[in-house]
């Protein structure tokens, strides 16, 4: 038995063009409109497939599948039931929220101006050095002090990290690999820039994960990417950012009683 080219289930689309009038097929006398073959095909070619005979033979194949089940489930009233008949409406909204969001996002004015100064906000907050550190993660102060005091006596870093709450580093002598100062929390961060290479934190650091010792193993100049290679995510990013903000803005303008 063929496996089906696509999901029962409903797409969130981002576009969908006025089509051709006549049906692709009729199931039980009932036409599909051309229009959910296009729709279909719009969705998988932003996938990445080509548009080929093939392709819409199997969403034809699709389409005569779906009001085929969808007939049968009518004759036996399971769209008249409650919950059924809100899963339609929710999907209807849905539909409706992603075209009205993408068409907003489509018509929100970026300029270079802005791709400039978001790319130098980024740049910023990563910082021009990666940092190669290791932690040891416990409950209390007492513990992180504890812990200084036998690293201060000359025990392995490494061993001491056995006793780490932090699941994904204890077993690695605490390592964290390398990673810019923004991919840490700020109060780790802060104390983790200010040590020398191969010193521990001193003084415990807390977080909202616990109490960490630090040690930063090495240090490395960060080179960021260019404008250039980054500017169609930084365009994305500043379109999703006008999006979350519209949503925001109308539902503190909606009246909920």
């Amino acid at each position: 038995m063929k496996r089906s080219l696509l999901p029962l289930a409903l797409f969130a689309f981002t576009s969908v063009t006025a089509l051709a009038a006549e049906p692709i097929a009729k199931v039980n006398g009932k036409a599909i409109p051309a229009s959910r073959a296009e729709v279909l095909i719009a969705h998988q070619l932003a996938q990445g497939q080509a548009k080929t005979p093939e392709l819409e033979k199997a969403v034809k194949e699709e389409l005569v599948r779906r009001e085929v089940l969808a007939q049968a489930a009518t004759a036996k009233g399971l769209d008249k039931k409650p919950d059924v008949q809100a899963q339609i409406d929710l999907a209807r909204q849905g539909v409706l929220i992603g075209a009205y969001l993408n068409d907003f996002a489509k018509a929100v004015k970026i300029s270079d101006e802005d791709i400039k100064k978001e790319y130098d906000a980024i740049k910023n907050a990563l910082g021009d050095k990666e940092y190669k550190a290791r932690h040891i993660l416990v409950d209390t102060e007492n513990e992180a002090k504890d812990i200084i005091a036998k690293l201060k006596a000359g025990q392995k870093f490494e061993e001491l990290a056995k006793l780490s709450k932090d699941p994904g580093s204890k077993d690695k002598g605490g390592e964290l690999g390398w990673a810019n100062k923004a991919s840490y929390v700020p109060p780790f961060a802060d104390a983790m820039v200010k040590l020398a290479k191969g010193k521990f934190t001193e003084t415990p650091v807390q977080s909202n994960f616990g109490w960490h010792v630090i040690q930063l193993d090495d240090v490395r100049e960060l080179k960021a990417p260019s404008l250039d290679e980054v500017k169609p995510q930084i365009v994305q990013r500043l379109r999703q950012q006008a999006v979350e903000k519209h949503i925001l803005d109308l539902r503190a303008k909606a009246k909920v009683e």
